[in-house]
This record gives structure tokens, C-alpha cells and sequence, in this order.
């Protein structure tokens, strides 16, 4: 083995010029795979972040009714998967926001904020001077309710309801989602003061989660929830109620893999031919050595030993030039697309460089195993 490694080295170092091509073909192939690999992973990462990065990923409520003994529920689903990254109850009511003679209808929103910050990343969206709640009555507005009724921080809004009594709201902030639908609606406040607001005691509207692996969200329902819990429960996912993104992922992950996939089997046909071609050149070489005593098993490793080195090295140079390729992506293209690194992606790639070089070895490797010193000496 030793002595089938020594001679296959020497083959590549004699041809130089073919060496250097084989291993940029491989180099090319496996920073083409890097490049659209990364790219579209953090491509998927960002979408995900925008869409549901800030939102509840799996939604707990019971229809046309309020949800008592919430915190015992929490802790049942606590109990039921280290999946959940965060776990927070919700309130919501309706009314209007009166300042003077301005109103607006509004979305009062009742939050827990030391859990429901990991979701809404509230502190992350506040706007300069602008605090969380602290005390029943206080209020934080989106930025579009603060220019239509005039507020600034510290003012006082009523609000108005059809159904509830009349309150007064202390300004403590305002916040920015980058969404108009909630700049225009979404109020927000303590737990407490929309529990004094619709006066029916200690109750919540909702439960709302986020998970560690958000595209588990349909099987964890069905598999660590559904069946720790009542079924006079609704369950809601953000699969459910986003089909249309999840095909739109998936489209670009199969993409992505066929992209991939024929991107290796053009470096393994390359890979494949040249070193068939190499057998050839190599014939009498391989003739003499057989003739001096090495064995078939031998003459095979001498090409599966160039597949090797050549897919080592091809694959280093790949991921070096496609670490360069997304470097100089993200710097001279003037796009905000973010770059999704992940090592086991990185290692997968050169990974399969490796065994691709090693499989389009085979061929070449089975052909000079049954070449025969008589045919060597027969064909000059």
C-alpha cells in the first residue's frame, strides 16, 4: 500500500500541468456547491427570521373562550420537549385610542414581556426614549399610531370600547415592527391591565411558542403536544397557515441539491476520464512494474490513491475559493443578503469532493488491474 502511495504521488507530480487542471476542476465544482449552498442558506434563514423570526411559531387557544389555569398549562408543555425555545401567554381586546379629537381603532395586545421579549424581540424594536410597561395602564404605540393621534411619550390616551369601560393609558414608548399593519393597530401592555380591562379574573387569550427547529412545528404538535394536553384545545402552526412559504423553502433547497448534484457528477466525469486517459499514458510504466513483480491490488490503488490526493486538494482549494467567493459576493455586489456559514456544510463539501474524486477512481483503478504485461509488450 505504502509503495502503491509513493508511485501515485509520482504519477501526479510527472504530469504537473494535468494535475493542476484536475484539481481545479474539482476546486471549481466544490466552490460552485459552497457558494449557492451558503447562499441560499442563509437566504432561507433570513426569510424565516422575517416571516416568522418574530412571531408565535405554534399558537395554543380555545375557541370563543379564555384560557384559565394558563401557567399550569405552561408548565405541561414545558414538561413535553426540550424543543421549545420560549413559551409566553397572551391577551388580546379591541377598542379605540382617543387623543383630543383624534381616534384610532386599535389591537390591545396584554404581554408577559420577561418571555414574550424572546419572541416579539420588543426591546430590539423600541424607538429612542421609549421603555417596556412596568405598571398596569402604561402603553407602548407603534410609530404610525404616534404621528395620526399627536402622543409623545408621557401623555395620556383614552381608551374606548363598546363593550368594556372607558380607561386612561400612560405613553411609555413607542415601537417599530417595519410592518404599517402593526405601527397602525398593535398596542401594547401588561398582562394585567387588559385582565382588569375585560374583567374576567386570571385568564389569557393565547399561548404562543417559538422552537428550537422551527420546521418542526406540524410533528411536535402532533407528537410532544396534542397528546399532554385537552383536546378542547386549538393547536395552530406557522406551517399551517403559511403553506405557501414552506413550498417556497422547499423549492429552494431542491434547487439548490440539484445544482449540487450535477455539479459533482460533471467533476466526477471529468475526474473519471482523465484518469482512464492516464492508464493509457501510463501503460508501459504500469507494464514494467507488473513485469518487476507488483500485484493487481497494488496497480488498482495506485489510481484510487490519485483519486484521493486529487479530491484532498481540490477540495481545499474549493473551499478556500468559495469562502473567497461569497466574501467578495457580500462586499462588492451592494445586496443586504446575509451568508449562512455553518462548518458541517463546509466539511460535508469537501467531503463528497473526496469521495467523488475516490469513486471517479474506480474506473480507471478496475482497467489497470486487467492490464497485462503481454498487452503492454504486444502494443508497444
Amino acid at each position: 500500500m505504502k509503495l502503491a502511495f509513493q508511485i501515485a504521488k509520482r504519477f501526479l507530480l510527472a504530469s504537473k500541468r494535468q494535475t493542476i487542471v484536475i484539481i481545479l476542476g474539482i476546486a471549481v465544482g466544490v466552490s460552485v456547491q459552497v457558494f449557492i449552498g451558503a447562499l441560499i442558506a442563509g437566504l432561507q434563514d433570513s426569510l424565516v427570521n422575517t416571516t416568522i423570526g418574530s412571531r408565535s411559531q405554534i399558537t395554543i387557544n380555545i375557541e370563543d373562550e379564555y384560557i384559565t389555569g394558563y401557567n399550569e398549562l405552561i408548565d405541561t408543555i414545558k414538561d413535553s420537549s426540550e424543543n421549545i425555545r420560549v413559551i409566553t401567554p397572551t391577551i388580546t381586546t379591541s377598542g379605540s385610542l382617543i387623543k383630543n379629537s383624534n381616534s384610532e381603532i386599535i389591537v390591545l395586545r396584554g404581554f408577559e414581556f420577561d418571555s414574550a421579549d424572546n419572541i416579539y424581540k420588543l426591546t430590539e424594536k423600541l424607538t429612542e426614549g421609549s421603555t417596556l410597561p412596568d405598571e398596569d395602564n402604561e402603553i407602548l404605540l407603534g410609530i404610525n399610531l404616534k404621528e395620526n393621534l399627536g402622543i409623545d411619550i408621557g401623555d395620556t390616551v383614552e381608551f374606548d370600547s363598546a363593550i368594556y369601560d372607558n380607561r386612561d393609558f400612560k405613553v411609555v414608548g413607542f415601537f417599530d415592527f417595519e410592518v404599517n399593519e402593526i405601527n397602525n393597530t398593535w398596542t401594547i401592555s401588561t398582562i394585567n391591565t387588559v385582565q382588569a380591562i375585560i374583567e374576567q379574573g386570571d385568564v389569557v387569550g393565547n399561548i404562543e411558542m417559538q422552537l428550537n427547529e422551527v420546521f418542526d412545528a406540524e410533528d411536535f404538535t402532533k407528537t410532544e403536544i396534542a397528546k399532554n394536553i385537552d383536546n378542547k384545545y386549538n393547536i395552530s402552526t406557522w406551517i399551517s397557515e403559511n403553506e405557501s412559504l414552506l413550498s417556497g423553502l422547499q423549492g429552494q433547497s431542491i434547487s439548490s441539491l440539484m445544482i449540487q448534484i450535477f455539479v459533482i457528477v460533471s467533476v466526477v466525469l471529468g475526474i473519471s476520464s482523465t484518469l482512464a486517459i492516464t492508464v493509457l499514458q501510463k501503460s508501459k510504466q504500469l507494464g514494467i512494474l507488473k513485469a518487476m513483480g507488483i500485484q493487481d491490488s497494488d496497480a488498482s490503488l495506485i489510481f484510487l490513491f490519485e483519486g484521493l490526493l486529487l479530491g484532498i486538494f481540490g477540495a481545499i482549494v474549493g473551499l478556500l475559493l468559495g469562502i473567497g467567493l461569497l466574501y467578495a459576493f457580500t462586499t462588492f455586489s451592494g445586496t443586504d443578503i446575509p451568508i449562512s456559514f455553518d462548518l458541517g456544510f463546509l466539511a460535508l463539501s469537501a467531503g463528497i469532493a473526496i469521495a467523488a474524486s475516490m469513486i471517479a477512481a474506480l474506473i480507471p483503478a478496475l482497467k489497470s488491474r486487467k492490464l497485462s504485461v503481454i498487452e503492454v509488450i504486444r502494443n508497444g
